[in-house]
């Protein structure tokens, strides 16, 4: 496993990194959780030390499974969660007032079973709450001692530069992959200029870039691949089929070719790889073994 530090700190976390939104089983078809916490316990004996997470997969089953599977060895992990995303009379909406941040904190604090938070990001934009008054909240618990560092997720540009202007705001994280690449026009250069860490999620193009798929696949509207990753838009698929004949050429993993184009851009710290089994950490881990010499020319 390759390594990179958070920036303007000597801590490393893993340049493959675990995303449990699958974890969480809703939207992604159910889940097990034996094999999620077996699946959990497989990255970190690879070596996948970040893990990033959000109360809101699973309702906070995704978090419940983390924090079964660290207990014995919390040193060897870097703990990634989220705020923001508030599920109220069967509708779920995005809240960062300083209230609803600190009920967020405790209630997964608890669940982890962990005193402190590594990386607390805010999930999603909250229009209705100013952002100085969510950081000014953040801060009031790094200083309590509750979290560490200060994350956002999903920001634009405006947004982060207001969140940067009001706390130390160490990462960005946002989509970004082969086939979704927006964040290269300005999120990404004003990162790497304020030394930022950019960790990404969607980079296997939810899924489209794995290969698998020898025709445009159909899942219910609730599900995450339809209504997130927008599996049922013809001109992502259609860009994935082209992509993918491209990554055929190199005779690897396509997985592995997808999260190392990733890992491979300037700017970027930390790739997320949802996995459901033990194996599928196993191959998206080994994408840290080898570096990509190709261009989407090639």
């Amino acid at each position: 496993m390759k390594y990179s530090c958070i920036p303007g700190t000597e801590e490393k976390v893993s340049s493959i990194g675990l995303g449990t939104w699958v974890l969480g089983g809703e939207n992604w078809g159910g889940t097990r959780e034996d094999e999620s916490l077996a699946a959990v316990d497989q990255a970190i004996r690879q070596g996948m030390n970040f893990i990033d997470l959000a109360p809101f997969y699973g309702d906070g089953l995704a978090e419940t499974i983390v924090g079964r599977s660290i207990r014995g060895q919390r040193e060897k992990v870097f703990i990634a969660t989220k705020c923001g995303v508030i599920r109220s009379n069967g509708r779920i909406g995005v809240c960062l007032s300083p209230g609803s941040i600190a009920k967020e904190l405790d209630l997964s604090r608890k669940r982890l079973g962990v005193d402190v938070i590594d990386l607390y990001q805010c999930h999603w934009p909250d229009k209705a709450t100013p952002v100085e008054k969510t950081m000014d909240a953040l801060l009031h618990w790094q200083k309590a001692g509750a979290i560490r560092h200060i994350g956002v997720s999903n920001f634009g540009l405006d947004l982060l530069k207001k969140a940067c202007a009001a706390a130390p705001v160490k990462t960005l994280q946002v989509q970004y992959s082969l086939i979704e690449r927006s964040v290269e026009k300005e999120l990404l250069p004003f990162c790497v200029e304020k030394n930022i860490g950019v960790i990404t999620y969607g980079s296997m193009g939810g899924g489209l870039l794995s290969g698998k798929y020898q025709a445009k696949p159909q899942f219910e509207k609730s599900d995450a691949r339809h209504m997130f990753y927008k599996f049922h838009d013809d001109t992502k698929y259609n860009d994935s089929v082209r992509m993918v004949k491209g990554m055929k050429k190199l005779g690897r993993p396509l997985n592995q070719v997808a999260l190392n184009w990733v890992r491979g851009q300037k700017g970027v710290m930390t790739v997320l790889a949802g996995c459901r089994t033990s194996l599928q950490v196993i191959e998206n881990a080994a994408a840290a073994d080898w570096d990509l010499e190709w261009t989407l020319n090639s």
